[in-house]
């Protein structure tokens, strides 16, 4: 039994396929979860603004999950002849769920597609569009620009209830890893500045993680160190600024900058755990809720994906899925 998601009324726990929700809950509460203690997160003071929902790395296109370049190890996994594509479960999965929450807005953090082809993105507009319209927000990742592609390219400034969201492309065109110009980190600071006035807590978001520690390298796999200490800086600066969110290691994880602000990965739609992100903004702070895609179909494809990369050594249950407290916790706002 794994206690999957917890937010201010919800606790959900799954044993494989098999799944427990407990609903309506009271706050800060410990609940027994099939013999499994957990708490529900506190809830922030004043009124629920809005809830956003987010997704990365869905991957429409892909066919063969564990991949990796051209090497026999993995396990690789893929559907049977008579199986719908997997990115094509998730989604569907991901997407009902959502639909289901009142959300302002979806945000897709990027890596749309596998290789960033016009049918890709015709099926990810197929899934996404239609039942989120205006709602729906956009921007690419690596895997959407591996050809010098521009389709969902550009920052984005969304301003919702309570909130707004800096949308940032973090993409290098042609390439894996990830870089912020310093254009983009003046649209920044001259947006962060106007909501620190207004007194709106902004959450910035992209596809790329940023680098925080350990050994700088030109070819670190998220945004380059580099443009990473300046948005740290800016970050330190711009009390508006109360967390940075991105995709692109299909993991979760939260790792702290010098200010006290958090630095957020989510994991992946398209394979284990198979996730989306919710945010609930109230006037004293935000809720990061991470759900896990609960149809049947999803959780019997997302189980499947737990062994990824074994023969490289990796538990990817472990990595993808990350603590709970990586997953759902309060974002503070400054």
């Amino acid at each position: 039994m794994e206690i999957t998601t917890v937010a201010d009324d919800l606790i959900v726990a799954h044993d494989g396929v098999v799944v427990r929700r407990l609903e309506h809950l009271e706050p800060d509460t410990v609940y027994d979860v099939g013999g499994v203690e957990a708490r529900t997160l506190a809830r922030p003071a004043g009124e629920l603004r809005c809830r956003i929902a987010t997704v990365n790395d869905v991957h429409f296109g892909e066919l063969e999950a564990g991949r990796i370049d051209h090497l026999a190890e993995g396990p690789v996994q893929r559907v049977g002849p008579d199986e719908p594509p997997y990115p094509e479960t998730m989604n569907r999965a991901a997407v009902a769920e959502i639909a289901a929450t009142d959300v302002a807005a979806v945000i897709v953090k990027g890596d749309l597609s596998s290789d960033g082809t016009d049918e890709e993105w015709a099926a990810f507009e197929a899934c996404y569009r239609a039942p989120f319209g205006d709602r729906l927000h956009v921007v690419r990742g690596n895997h959407d620009a591996y050809r010098g592609q521009t389709a969902y390219a550009g920052d984005q400034w969304i301003e919702l209830a309570g909130v707004a969201v800096a949308l940032l492309d973090t993409v290098r065109p042609e390439r894996s890893t990830g870089w912020i110009s310093p254009e983009q980190l003046d649209w920044l600071d001259a947006h962060a500045a106007s909501a620190e006035r207004s007194g709106t807590p902004v959450l910035v978001m992209g596809h790329h993680q940023q680098w925080v520690s350990g050994a700088r390298s030109e070819d670190y796999f998220g945004i380059h160190p580099d443009p990473s200490d300046a948005l740290t800086e800016l970050i330190g600066r711009r009390r508006s600024i109360v967390a940075y969110t991105a995709g692109h290691t299909h993991r979760h994880r939260r790792r702290w900058l010098p200010s006290g602000v958090p630095t957020i990965e989510v994991g992946c739609v398209k394979d284990f755990p198979g996730t989306w992100a919710e945010y609930r903004v109230y006037d004293g702070g935000i809720l990061q809720v991470v759900h896990r895609m609960s149809s049947l179909d999803a959780l019997r494809w997302s189980e499947r994906c737990r062994g990824l990369y074994r023969d490289f050594g990796m538990d990817y249950a472990s990595y993808a899925l990350g603590h709970l407290d990586e997953r759902c916790f309060t974002i503070a706002v400054r």
